[in-house]
């Protein structure tokens, strides 16, 4: 099976290639610096020399300061180069996979989001994320959207930011107190579970559209704070603060926690976010 993968330096893409190292998979990765995917021809053309079985889109420019302000860039990745991923995909009958995420939502409901509620971003990583659902849908009958949430994993978590825990770690060798929003809740995900999850479904055919994956339950950055500085023995304080929805200048959605009961009725079991935190400290202690 011939998988084509766009994202290969991300903490996702890491692991999707690190899943299919062998039989009876045969991955074919991309960064950015070999396939940009905001050029359509080149896209077709790689794609249509691949002949590739599926194709699994791992990318996202995500919310910073300055993209919010100039968001030209993230709209481009996030959204028009899906469609033209949806686009080629249609062409050539070929499946499409495509990551989306939690901020597609207000976090204004107050309890988890199914996959039949509507999206209203806040922000425009979420507008531009919503946007790129939408290209994908509509442009190959044949897409699967994977929303899902606070995703962290790897030894280097993703190219630009490292990954939540890995910072937290880094950040408790200097500090006696580390101040964590506690107004913001989500469900934090290990990337193994979510492309674990992720391939579940593709072995049992799911229908084309949208799909939550996440690791089960839901806290506060805070409270995820807690419990990493527990498992993994860090010599450090968790100090909450209500940031009111504002973090890092960005606004964000206060409770933006997925309910995953559609994927788990199919039969995928996927672990609580505290288990999957103890296999990530596991692992960082296996490779570190």
């Amino acid at each position: 099976m011939k998988i084509f993968v766009i994202g290969k330096k991300g903490q996702l893409g890491q692991e999707i290639e690190r899943r299919c190292g062998g039989a009876p998979y045969k991955v074919f990765s991309y960064g950015r610096e070999d396939l940009d995917i905001t050029d359509h021809k080149k896209v077709s053309e790689v794609v249509g020399k691949v002949g590739p079985d599926i194709v699994v889109n791992c990318t996202a420019l995500h919310a910073s300061l300055e993209s919010e302000k100039k968001p030209g860039g993230m709209f481009e990745v996030n959204a028009f180069a899906v469609k033209n991923l949806a686009l080629v995909c249609a062409k050539n009958k070929i499946p499409l996979v495509t990551y989306s995420t939690d901020y597609v939502f207000s976090g204004m409901k107050g309890v988890p989001y199914k996959e039949s509620d509507h999206p209203t971003p806040v922000q425009m990583f979420g507008i531009s994320k919503y946007m790129g659902e939408l290209m994908a849908i509509n442009y190959c009958p044949d897409s699967i959207v994977i929303r899902t949430s606070g995703l962290y994993g790897g030894l280097r978590g993703s190219r630009s930011k490292g990954n939540f825990v890995l910072n937290l770690i880094q950040e408790s060798k200097t500090k006696k107190t580390i101040e964590v929003s506690s107004d913001q809740i989500f469900s934090p995900t290990y990337v193994e579970d979510l492309v674990a999850a992720s391939f579940e479904l593709l072995k049992k055919k799911a229908r084309p559209g949208i799909h939550h994956i996440a690791n089960g339950g839901y806290c506060s950055w805070a409270d995820f704070s807690k419990e990493i500085v527990k498992i993994m023995g860090l010599k450090t304080t968790i100090a909450p603060v209500n940031r009111k929805g504002v973090w890092g200048g960005i606004k964000r959605p206060l409770f933006a926690a997925l309910d995953n009961s559609k994927v788990k009725k199919m039969g995928i079991e996927i672990p609580s976010w505290q288990k999957g935190l103890e296999k990530y400290a596991h692992f960082l202690e296996n490779n570190i």
